[in-house]
């Protein structure tokens, strides 16, 4: 019951919409009208609104961050205690995913995700995020910069020696994220991606 009950709670938690809030908060259109239509802080960024943006994606790597560290925190450490959090940490990256609280139709996940690995392993997240950052900085592509962090993730999992319920977790992360991103790289292979900061209407 204990489980099922955090899991319930961590995918309640994921399916909070920072996009959508915080663009309610600023007066904003709503993010699934506009640019990729994905409520995440990339396409929040396009309105302009760069303080929007920078909340929406603090707020989305809280709540997986949050999610995972109450389980490691709270859950009692048995036999089921490795599974337990694999399973909060694939449950909170779910509902961002997936939200119930917007008819399942979410964001791509990458902020939410980086909460996520910062929990399990502070090292592991910071090695994410260091890929994230150098590929954006090389090439002002969102979308590759997360298609990047995303394929390394799993593998500093393992470097790290982390354990194998969790390195499997950032692994499944990392498959629904990059297939998140089906249509990026499509637009990747045709040279249509928009670019970090520009306003367009990419998909």
């Amino acid at each position: 019951m204990l489980t099922l009950f955090l899991v319930v709670c961590a995918y309640l938690l994921g399916s909070v919409s920072f996009a959508v809030l915080m663009s309610k908060l600023f007066r904003l259109p709503d993010p699934r009208s506009y640019g990729s239509h994905n409520p995440g802080a990339t396409n929040v960024l396009r309105s302009g609104k760069k303080a929007a943006a920078a909340l929406t994606l603090l707020g989305d790597a809280t709540k997986g961050w949050l999610a995972v560290w109450l389980a490691i925190r709270f859950a009692p450490h048995d036999e089921t205690f490795l599974t337990l959090v694999a399973l909060v940490s694939l449950a909170v990256f779910l509902g961002h995913l997936f939200p119930v609280f917007l008819r399942f139709r979410g964001g791509k996940g990458v902020a939410t995700a980086l909460g996520v690995l910062l929990a399990l392993n502070v090292w592991l997240g910071l090695g994410a995020l260091a890929t994230w950052l150098l590929v954006a900085a090389l090439f002002r592509l969102s979308s590759l910069a997360a298609l990047t962090a995303a394929a390394g993730a799993p593998i500093y999992a393992l470097l790290l020696g982390l354990p194998h319920e969790w390195a499997l977790a950032s692994a499944l992360m990392s498959l629904l994220l990059i297939w998140r991103h089906k249509g990026n790289i499509q637009n990747l292979l045709a040279g249509k991606e928009t670019r970090i900061g520009k306003r367009g209407a990419a998909q």
